[in-house]
């Protein structure tokens, strides 16, 4: 009985002497909390990722200079197309300022494959605006010769081939993105300039969220690299931009009637999505679409927010 009642007691004088460590540790916690971030959950700014950025292609009509090529790559027995890992040869050695650790942009223009517009105009917007432009990838020279290079493919957009154009590579400066939260799906017209959806990447006619497209308004009207556009579509147009037999929404049984007709300047546009600017051009601006309620398509409006 008298071990037991010495064992309690000594239970009791360690927890009596933990006591005042543990509140000094709380103490200590609770003078950290005011030197931390408000709310401690604060979220850091999103960018768009890397390949958003150097990935984006875009429609210009200054094309860069093709003096520096990529002329051919290691297994060029076989390979037509060279990726991520692969060494390739760039044109240029020591004797034109080329150094080790160098690194450059590849970059080639490409033309929509498809002989048929997806909206009138298309082709006509797209010839005014420039070329587009497609992002290859990225490399670092490893191996200079007098007047050829040896350089390791880092980053790898597409594929490249003979004849890309190599440029030196520049860092681009990533925009901050909303939250998604603040999309308006009623929003009132801007007043600012507006513009279309002229093709995607790939020349894709449909997109969704973090897909990149390219619209007709560029740094001569005002356009700057984190701006956001507002993607929109009229109804009553009787201009379908997605695919189906015309009219269809008005003549096929079932769809109902009124008497009288609506066109789309007495009717409300439909606010589809938003994106944000993440390379310009003279007439020509790459936006990658954050937030899209539904399909967008080649053809629809934008406006500047």
């Amino acid at each position: 009985m008298r071990a037991r009642t010495l064992a309690m007691g000594l239970v009791l004088a360690l927890s009596l002497t933990a006591l005042p460590a543990q509140a000094q540790q709380q103490a200590q916690q609770g003078q950290e909390k005011p030197n931390q971030p408000a709310g401690e959950a604060q979220e850091k700014a999103r960018t768009p990722i890397p390949a958003d950025m150097y990935c984006a292609g875009l429609v210009t009509k200054q094309a860069p200079s093709n003096d520096t090529v990529l002329i051919t790559g290691e297994g060029s027995d076989s390979k037509i197309t060279f990726q991520e890992g692969d060494y390739v040869y760039i044109n240029k050695g020591a004797n034109q300022g080329v150094k080790v650790n160098d690194e450059f942009s590849v970059s080639r223009p490409v033309s929509d494959p498809t002989l048929y517009p997806w909206f009138n105009w298309q082709f006509s917007i797209m010839n005014a605006i420039g070329t587009l432009w497609e992002d290859e990838g990225r490399v670092r020279v490893t191996v200079v010769h007098p007047s050829v290079s040896v350089a390791v493919i880092e980053n790898s957009c597409e594929y490249m081939q003979r004849g890309d154009v190599v440029v030196p590579f520049a860092e681009r400066s990533a925009p901050e993105l909303k939250s998604e939260a603040t999309f308006d799906h009623f929003a009132e017209p801007s007043g600012k300039a507006k513009a279309m959806v002229v093709t995607g990447k790939h020349f894709q006619s449909t997109y969704g969220n973090d897909d990149i497209v390219y619209v007709n308004l560029g740094e001569e009207q005002g356009v700057h690299v984190g701006d956001y556009f507002r993607v929109f579509r009229y109804q009553g147009t009787q201009q379908e931009t997605a695919y189906q037999t015309k009219r269809m929404a008005f003549e096929v049984y079932g769809f109902g009637a009124v008497s009288k007709g609506y066109k789309w300047d007495n009717v409300p546009r439909e606010v589809l999505g938003e994106g944000v600017v993440v390379r310009t051009s003279k007439n020509a601006s790459s936006v990658l679409i954050t937030f899209a309620l539904r399909e967008l398509f080649a053809g629809d409006y934008v406006e500047l927010e």
